[in-house]
């Protein structure tokens, strides 16, 4: 069968062309679409460089990212930009290239010219005025190891650039006014803190050093008076303040020694006081020591041996049936020495005497209370012949006494008794008070009552017992000791509550206690 004729014409030339010629004909053609392509092109190449960097160059050659930190460096001292938290610094920079390779003597010398650049900076900025930036680039030389003489060459001319705007003039004469008006270092406008400004710009000025000296030993003599009224925790306290102004004074080394004396009379004196039977006065005492030095081995074991000596009070007491007394001693035991022996067996012997006195009812009968009331009164006369006529408590013929008044109050042979320790107990009282020893005053006054005394008589020597304390007071608030004029008010105040003078003198402790 013949084929039909070709009707479809001549076919077009384009069609001939192949696809991509084509499609570079279009990209050709069309300007935009060829200058993404390019850009893409570029961001690869760029990131290529960059991974190959990362993961092939400075993992196999650190070298290079050495070169790189170093060249970075020298271009950061060249700009000035020397240190930089951020780690752009050339500090940072100098001591990133030393961690990769701390062999390599380029960074070392590279910190070494960090160092004197921050000096060159340093003087710049004093010469321009820029004081917080010259003490800024001191800092850096200084931790860089510059060399001496040319950071001490620029502190001295910051000093004086300092002092001459400062008014010194004006600083000084402020710290002699404070000093004259006493105030030596409460405050920044105080006589201590201005000599001290003064000395940080001109280490050598002599009325600085001169008007500091004095405050010090204003200080120090200060210090003395605490000590000689008891005030270890003050003194201290002052001596510390000195040795931060300045700790070579010539004062210092007499006044530290002077403190240990009083340390060491204060041991001894508690220890001889527990040891004569003074009790209460030598838990005051060894309190005082561990107040100042709460590690104080010594007064810690003083203590235990003051509680077990209220131990042993509570014993004498609990024998005599006088149980409030054994357990007032036994409470101020248990607060000293908890878990000692000597306490413990003491809570077992008042106990035990308590079981006994249970067992023997309310009244004793005739002859046991006859036989009780005779051997107290033999143990007072015991008592008052060695002369223990109210110490040591439990055993003094006063304790003694008061017992068989309990056992028989109306007792002619007791009533004798106490009428002949009476006149004992006025002069102990009389004594007490001569001698300021005012605790024994009052323990004495409290045997003048309880033995009898007159009313009145008792009542007149409550009054001067009170005024003496406040006189002990006002002596403590003198020397500055608020604590000690507080403590001096609340015995006056326990010994006669409307002892006159007492609102006034309240009213100038509280003033002394709240003055800054």
């Amino acid at each position: 069968m013949p084929r039909a004729p070709d009707t479809s014409g001549p076919a077009d030339p384009a069609a001939r062309v192949p696809l991509a010629r084509r499609r570079m004909h279009v990209i050709a053609d069309d300007p935009r679409r060829w200058r993404w392509i390019v850009a893409g092109v570029c961001v690869g190449v760029v990131v290529l460089v960059v991974l190959v960097r990362l993961f092939v160059v400075e993992r196999f050659w650190p070298q290079t990212r050495a070169q790189a930190l170093l060249d970075d460096a020298a271009i950061a001292v060249a700009a000035g930009h020397l240190d930089d938290p951020d780690g752009d610094g050339a500090r940072q920079l100098y001591e990133a290239a030393l961690a990769l390779d701390p062999d390599d003597v380029r960074p070392q010398a590279g910190l070494a010219e960090v160092a004197r650049a921050a000096v060159v900076q340093a003087a710049a900025a004093v010469d321009a005025g820029r004081f917080d930036e010259a003490r800024a680039a001191l800092r850096l030389a200084q931790s860089l190891s510059a060399p001496r003489e040319h950071v001490d060459a620029v502190v001295a001319a910051l000093q004086r650039r300092e002092a001459s705007g400062a008014g010194l003039e004006r600083l000084i004469a402020s710290a002699d006014a404070a000093q004259a008006a006493g105030n030596l270092d409460g405050g920044e406008d105080s006589a201590l803190p201005l000599y001290r400004r003064v000395l940080a710009l001109q280490p050598d000025n002599a009325e600085a050093l001169r008007g500091r000296e004095d405050a010090l030993a204003m200080l120090l003599d200060q210090a003395r008076t605490r000590l000689r009224t008891g005030g270890l925790r003050e003194a201290a306290d002052l001596i510390v303040q000195v040795r931060s102004y300045d700790a070579g004074h010539v004062d210092l080394p007499d006044t530290e020694a002077r403190l240990t004396e009083e340390l060491d009379a204060l041991r001894r004196r508690a220890a001889r006081s527990l040891e004569s039977g003074r009790v209460e006065r030598s838990v005051a005492e060894w309190r005082t020591l561990l107040a100042f030095d709460p590690d104080d081995a010594r007064a810690q074991r003083g203590l235990v041996d003051a509680g077990a000596a209220y131990a042993q009070r509570a014993e004498r007491f609990a024998r005599d049936f006088n149980f409030a007394d054994a357990d007032a001693q036994l409470r101020e035991a248990q607060a000293l020495a908890p878990d000692s022996d000597a306490v413990r067996n003491a809570i077992a012997h008042v106990e035990r005497s308590r079981a006994r006195h249970a067992r023997l009812g309310p009244q004793l009968p005739p002859a046991q209370r006859r036989q009780r009331i005779d051997t107290l009164l033999r143990e007072a006369a015991a008592a008052e012949a060695r002369g223990d006529l109210l110490t040591p408590p439990g055993d003094s013929a006063y304790d003694k006494i008061r017992a068989a008044r309990r056992v028989a109050p109306d007792d002619a042979a007791v009533a004798r008794a106490s009428a002949r320790l009476l006149p004992s107990a006025r002069q102990c009282f009389d004594a007490g008070l001569r001698a300021n020893s005012l605790a024994r005053a009052r323990s004495c006054l409290d045997a003048r009552e309880a033995l009898g005394d007159d009313a009145g008589s008792v009542r007149d020597a409550r009054r001067r017992l009170a005024q003496r304390w406040l006189a002990i007071g006002d002596e403590r608030l003198g020397a500055g000791n608020v604590a000690g004029a507080e403590a001096a008010l609340a015995s006056a105040r326990a010994v006669e509550p409307g002892v006159p003078g007492h609102a006034e003198f309240a009213r100038r402790v509280r003033a002394a206690s709240v003055r800054p």
